[in-house]
């Protein structure tokens, strides 16, 4: 098992990507600190399945775009498990306004949800890996990062501070052995997507060379790289694009 032992914080892991990779770091060997914020019977049922692998799950119910919800669920981790080896910042939104008739509020809440939470998780979280000199951390941003997306602006700028937020503490990190890569993954079949329009969904499936989108299963296995040994050993300050071709 390519995680045995290592104990790792997931943030929006209740349902979608994030689900899939607690299930599958688990599968692995891992311990998982499952984070959500509404979704609570979603989250109580992952750890039930993660239990019944032998693994250990606690629920780690808060908003991480808040700093004392984020220094709480910190805490949590280090009183059970007494460090954090692996934080996946995978907690986001998405949703649809063209620039003219986007809310102040909604573009705020975007960059609080999407960027600022992944600051906050990972300010709270590395001096623990500091002070073990071990630590892997994976942020999620995506492909809009690198190309923008009609109707999606607040979005893109959010996912594109990720990718530059990575690019930076990656540099410093390193040489503490806490190493820091970005997924950025295409349109994948989740409740995400739910927050955009039909035509929206149409024309971005017809840009991708695969003609399709892909699946949650297709996106874990590459955050379970970066985040094993010796798999991973070698990745600082990468993007990888799971993204069905949509950015080469």
């Amino acid at each position: 098992m390519r995680l045995k032992n290592k104990i790792a914080l997931i943030t929006g892991a209740s349902r979608g990507i994030g689900r899939q990779i607690a299930l599958e770091f688990a599968k692995e060997g891992a311990d998982i600190g499952i984070n959500f914020k509404k979704s609570t019977e979603a989250a109580k049922t992952l750890a039930d399945e993660i239990k019944k692998m032998g693994r250990k799950a606690i629920l780690l119910p808060a908003d991480v775009g808040e700093e004392d919800q984020v220094k709480s669920i910190v805490d949590t981790m280090i009183k059970e498990f007494g460090r954090i080896d692996i934080l996946v910042n995978n907690a986001g939104i998405d949703e649809e306004y063209r620039i003219w008739e986007m809310p102040v509020e909604r573009f705020d809440n975007m960059i609080k949800v999407n960027l600022r939470s992944q600051f906050l998780c990972t300010r709270y979280v590395v001096p623990y890996m500091m002070k073990n000199k071990y630590g892997r951390i994976i942020c999620f941003s995506s492909q809009l990062a690198q190309k923008g997306g009609a109707g999606l602006g607040h979005y893109a700028a959010s996912k594109g501070g990720v990718m530059s937020f990575v690019k930076s503490i990656a540099r410093e990190l390193a040489p503490h052995n806490i190493l820091v890569n970005c997924v950025n993954p295409g349109p994948i079949e989740t409740d995400i997507l739910k927050d955009l329009s039909d035509e929206w969904l149409a024309n971005k499936k017809a840009e991708l060379p695969l003609g399709r989108f892909g699946v949650v299963q297709e996106v874990a296995p590459t955050v379970v790289m970066l985040a094993a040994e010796p798999d991973g050993n070698l990745y600082v300050g990468q993007i990888l694009g799971p993204n069905s071709g949509d950015v080469m």
